[in-house]
This record gives C-alpha cells, structure tokens and sequence, in this order.
C-alpha cells in the first residue's frame, strides 16, 4: 500500500466529566464514510489515557469533543501530554461549544482547528484531506 491509500487513523474521544455523545457519533461515522480509520475513544476519557490511546493506535489526528466548559484546563493539558510522549506531531481538533474568544487561545497552544455546533461534516473531511502544510503551516 502506498502513503497515498493509506487512510488516516483519528482518534476521537470526550475528555473530561461530559456525558453527550451524539455529535462525536456522527463525526465519526461521517469521517468513517470518507475512508477514514476512526478509533472512538468513549466517554469520560481522562488526558493521560486519550494520549495513551494516540499512542497504542498510531494515529495522526485526535478529536477531543467538549461540551462541559473544561476546554481551557483539558486541552492545554493533552497538548502537554502528547508533546512529552514524543507525539507532538499528531494534529489536534476541538469540537463542541468554545466561546469564540477561546478558539484563538487553543489554536496558539496548537490545536490545529476548532469545529462548533453546526459545523457541516463535509467541512470536516475537507479540512482532514487538505495537506499537511496547508493545515497546520
């Protein structure tokens, strides 16, 4: 197989005391149907065991999804983490409902795109299949 037919391997995981699930269901099943390689890491995911799970799955983006207003203290921490496991490199989103104020503080900490309710999931794809530089330079 080549690189380029390789499907890429996300992630997605609820991190955090949040309980509602549906709108990272359906993200993965939406990026699942593109051809993508989708690891749905459940709910109530600790920092060090999504990071865990980044790591056991070699995948190359991870989808944090986060509705409880936690995003400013889990986030950052999850970078942290990552960045001390040796997987800087794995590309980030955030999903669910960020003020607007918070979306440029997350993506200065290094989360490549934040994603609010409503988002079409086309746009999610899209985003995912844009290359590498054109995503995160």
């Amino acid at each position: 197989m080549t690189t380029a037919t390789v499907p890429q391997r996300i992630v997605l995981a609820k991190i955090g005391l949040d309980g509602h699930d549906r709108g990272i269901k359906v993200v993965a099943r939406a990026l699942r149907d593109a051809g993508m390689h989708v690891i749905y890491a459940g709910l109530w995911q600790t920092p060090e065991a999504v990071v865990r799970t980044v790591g056991d799955e070699d995948a190359d983006w991870l989808g944090l999804s986060l509705l409880s207003g936690a995003h400013m203290t889990l986030v950052p921490r999850v970078l942290e983490l990552l960045r001390a496991a040796g997987l800087g490199h794995v590309g980030v989103l955030v999903g669910g409902i960020i003020p607007e104020a918070d979306i440029a503080k997350l993506t200065e900490m290094g989360v490549a795109r934040v994603f609010g309710p409503g988002t079409p999931l086309p746009e999610i794809v899209d985003f995912l299949r844009q290359p590498r530089e054109a995503r995160h330079g």
